[in-house]
């Protein structure tokens, strides 16, 4: 009977003791991605409401506000597998936490490649008033439209015509023709190899793009878009704001302005 017993506890320890060594052997074979966002116009880092900028038309502005949605992430790896989040994040110029998110449970290996949204999905926008990032509190959600505002560019230029010389791009929209959800791939050139738990990677984002390629925005002609009209122009333009700077060490979010 002793021996039964004794036999019983055995298999019960080696059991519990595989168990944690699978669970300790799952959790060290995923880590973190923290990606920073560093927000530029051109090659200078971005400065709300004093530094003055020249776009291609040769009319200088300020900007104000700047903040866009990123999400449904994507990161490739080398051997052809591919981690996926659906989480969305709000990009904001005047906070500097929202500027540096943390992808969770990322597989441990080399990546190639890293893909995102700029806006947000169907479903989530068909989804009403949601919480965190998605939460209409962060004023970028239109109840007239019952939609998000994907990207919001603001400031002033002597050479609008709008009142006050403003000038402001509110993008949304998700359903055609005038779907403003765009997607961007970034190659990582194996960036990404989790050598450290976490991993970083930094984004750089041009928000003179807004204002140029493939179109060159006249702010005398165009100084304010906030319904679908010249959206998708917009959008295009902002859909290669994104680069990959060089590579650098990390170095904590509040050292970066």
């Amino acid at each position: 009977m002793k021996k039964t017993y004794y036999i019983i506890i055995s298999i019960a320890t080696l059991w519990v003791a595989m168990s944690f060594s699978t669970r300790a052997k799952t959790v060290a074979n995923k880590g973190k991605l923290i990606i920073t966002f560093i927000n530029y116009v051109g090659d200078k880092k971005l400065k709300l409401d004093s530094a003055n900028y020249t776009n291609l038309s040769g009319q200088s502005f300020t900007i104000t506000n700047f903040k866009y949605y990123v999400g449904n992430f994507r990161l490739k790896r080398n051997d052809g597998t591919e981690y996926t989040s659906e989480e969305y994040f709000l990009i904001k110029e005047d906070d500097d936490k929202s500027k540096q998110i943390t992808l969770d449970d990322v597989p441990v290996g080399t990546y190639s490649s890293i893909e995102f949204i700029v806006g947000v999905d169907s479903i989530h926008n068909c989804s009403g008033a949601q919480s965190g990032a998605l939460d209409p509190a962060n004023g970028m959600f239109w109840t007239w439209n019952t939609g998000y505002i994907f990207m919001k560019l603001e400031g002033k230029s002597p050479a609008s015509n709008s009142p006050g010389h403003i000038f402001e791009f509110h993008i949304g929209g998700y359903k055609a023709p005038a779907n403003c959800i765009r997607k961007v791939t970034l190659n990582l050139n194996d960036r990404i190899s989790f050598k450290q738990n976490p991993d970083y990677l930094y984004i750089n984002v041009d928000a003179s793009e807004v204002m140029k390629t493939p179109t060159t925005i006249d702010l005398s002609k165009l100084s304010s878009v906030t319904d679908f009209r010249n959206a998708t122009t917009i959008a295009d333009n902002y859909a290669d704001m994104f680069r990959l700077p060089s590579l650098i060490q990390y170095v904590p979010i509040n050292k970066l302005k």
